[in-house]
């Protein structure tokens, strides 16, 4: 049997109705951003593989560091342990994190960096003797597949089939400026969005844990990209009420948007920052919860009670950290963000010209992600255009992995500007030809 026909007789994939989507691919190596096929096709990764790998698959540099650290310590419990890839990648992380974060908490995935930051904003306030169990999250938010992460995201397919087991959040409006909330321009607002987030920790009066944001770039959601002073407003609310920010930087952190961390576009800092993806620039799964110094502080006690319940088997794995020490260390060697600025250039030039397309509604670009919303009737993720653009384009060697009307395009900083504007240029035939 060959590759597919063994897949589809014992796995189950993620987000797949497994009943009536295609065969998956069938990928034999990756080089580059470039994947290899079991039956000799090579398609350009568009999408990172699921938006982790950043430096381009099978680096050089990321492959020894990997086999250099299963020679030496491949797993220790991390509980009464410590090694030094561990140590070493939260010293380089705290170097380069928004001022104030002091310490690192590790764990698996995106999903449970997130949780580990709900839950350590709730035991904050807990060991204070505050009683705040209150989160405020955002419309079109996405955090994860946890009970946790899914109660902070918008109500929507993703969360629908278990809602009985999640807990109620309080959601207000986010800074969509195409379906704008409040039915504005942004050339003569004046963010007015912001108004509904001060108005339910107004009402709130001192109640709210904390407020959970994806800074900039609302990824799952429908990739919704943020004006900056939405952002610096959160941090300046959440200031003025006394609550928590955290920043949900797990697609959005390195490089992603531009800015190392999204957190700077508009300089601030949250109390609570959660990364994970392009941590070991697609390797390793690994994930990082890195919160100020007060907060730390507050689980620090004689009374064994207020320890941080919360770890996991594999939490530091020392493959993981060592591959996520490589990943950071070339961003300087190889001028990572430049080379995100870069692409930036590229895919403002070459997308700005689809907006005149029949069909074709909003494009937006930050840092590496390039994004087209199409105009629909029934805008979500079931909408069908996803699935056929999908097929279109990967029979022309692209993947995407359209969120419905919304498709994206965010592939691996080590694209060349050819490249960049190879994809682009397939976008847009398949666009204008009607295909979808």
């Amino acid at each position: 049997m060959n590759l597919i026909d063994r897949d589809r007789a014992t796995l189950w994939h993620p987000y797949t109705q497994m009943q009536t989507a295609p065969a998956p691919l069938p990928i034999a190596r990756g080089q580059g951003v470039y994947l290899y096929t079991e039956d000799g096709r090579k398609i350009l990764d568009g999408i990172s593989s699921w938006w982790v790998n950043i430096h381009g698959h099978s680096h050089p540099k990321l492959n020894e560091a990997l086999a250099r650290q299963a020679r030496e310590l491949e797993h220790v419990v991390f509980a009464g342990c410590t090694h030094r890839p561990a140590v070493e990648l939260a010293e380089r992380l705290l170097e380069v994190l928004p001022r104030g974060i002091a310490r690192v908490f590790y764990s698996d995935n995106g999903s449970t960096a997130v949780e580990v930051a709900l839950k350590m904003a709730c035991q904050y306030w807990r060991n204070l003797g505050q009683d705040r169990r209150t989160f405020i999250t955002l419309h079109h938010a996405y955090h994860g597949d946890t009970v946790g992460a899914m109660s902070a995201s918008e109500d929507s397919f993703f969360t629908k089939p278990f809602n009985p087991m999640l807990f109620s959040v309080v959601r207000v409006g986010s800074p969509y400026c195409y379906r704008c909330p409040v039915g504005l321009q942004r050339s003569t607002c004046h963010v007015d969005c912001l108004g509904d987030l001060e108005h339910r920790l107004a009402k709130l009066n001192g109640q709210a844990a904390a407020v959970l944001v994806e800074p900039m770039l609302q990824a799952a959601g429908g990739m919704i990209i943020w004006p900056a002073e939405f952002l610096a407003g959160v941090r300046r609310l959440c200031d003025r009420y006394g609550t928590l920010m955290i920043a949900d930087e797990v697609l959005t952190g390195f490089g992603r948007t531009g800015k190392m961390f999204a957190c700077e576009h508009a300089g601030v800092s949250p109390d609570i920052i959660c990364l994970s993806k392009a941590l070991t620039g697609g390797y390793m799964p690994l994930a990082a919860t890195g919160a100020t110094a007060k907060i730390y502080d507050a689980f620090l006690s004689e009374d064994r009670a207020k320890t941080f319940f919360h770890g996991h088997s594999y939490t530091a794995n020392p493959l993981a950290c060592a591959v996520g020490i490589a990943s950071l260390e070339l961003f300087r060697e190889e001028s990572t963000l430049d080379r995100v600025a870069s692409l930036e250039r590229t895919l403002r030039c070459g997308l700005e010209p689809l907006r005149s397309l029949d069909g074709v509604g909003d494009v937006r670009v930050i840092g590496g992600v390039g994004v087209v919303e199409m105009r629909a009737d029934d805008p979500g993720y079931l909408n069908e255009f996803g699935p056929r653009l999908s097929r279109a384009l990967l029979d022309r060697g692209l993947l995407l992995r359209p969120l419905g009307d919304v498709l994206y395009f965010m592939p691996p900083y080590a694209i060349t500007q050819a490249e960049t504007e190879w994809a682009i240029s397939q976008i847009g035939e398949v666009l204008q030809a009607g295909v979808v």
